[in-house]
């Protein structure tokens, strides 16, 4: 078996991954407030499989609270629709030929509460993601250390960085959260 070696890059390649869902994850939050984002997960049933909405139409956002899907074949109108309907987003699609409009209706404060909750969920999520990557790390360090492949005056530092990576990585999870939270509360 190969020795393990660390590295702490890939720690924090690991980290911005769990960064990346968060984002992700916030970005379908509705927030009052028309966004492509909010349809970017939508699968729809066409050509005998399920494809992402975004290879079948163009979604754009004409006013604050309207979006417009595109949908460039006509026969699959139908199946976008169905599809916006079935992801339970609150969106009503109405037609026009190949253009779906949706009308983003204004939040309740009790709703953007429940969002704000949802909101803080992923973000202890994420949390706990990049404290596992730290343990991670932190176990391969003392077990490198125990095998005499590093130093305690190694292990040490590079315990320092990984909780530095850390502390950054957690630092942007709030910023983020507090960022979409500030969103949801003032549309």
């Amino acid at each position: 078996m190969a020795t393990a070696t660390f590295d702490l890059n890939d720690l924090k390649r690991r980290m911005q991954g769990a960064l990346s869902a968060l984002k992700q994850e916030l970005g379908g939050l509705r927030t009052g407030r028309a966004s492509t984002g909010l349809l970017e997960h939508i699968q729809v049933e066409a050509y005998d499989s399920h494809m992402p909405l975004n290879q079948l139409a163009t979604v754009s956002v004409p006013e604050a609270r309207l979006l417009n899907v595109q949908v460039w074949d006509r026969s699959l109108v139908h199946a976008v629709e169905k599809a916006i309907s079935l992801a339970n987003l609150g969106l009503t699609p109405s037609t026009e030929g190949q253009l779906v409009k949706l009308r983003v209706p204004e939040l309740n404060e009790e709703r953007r509460r429940e969002i704000v909750k949802v909101a803080h969920k992923y973000a202890e999520s994420a949390r706990v993601a990049v404290r596992h990557v730290r343990r991670d790390g932190l176990d391969l360090l003392k077990k490198l250390e125990k095998e005499h492949k590093i130093s305690e005056d190694e292990h040490n530092r590079q315990a320092g960085e990984v909780q530095k990576a850390t502390d950054a990585a957690i630092a942007e999870v709030e910023k983020m959260l507090a960022g979409k939270e500030k969103e949801i509360m003032t549309v």
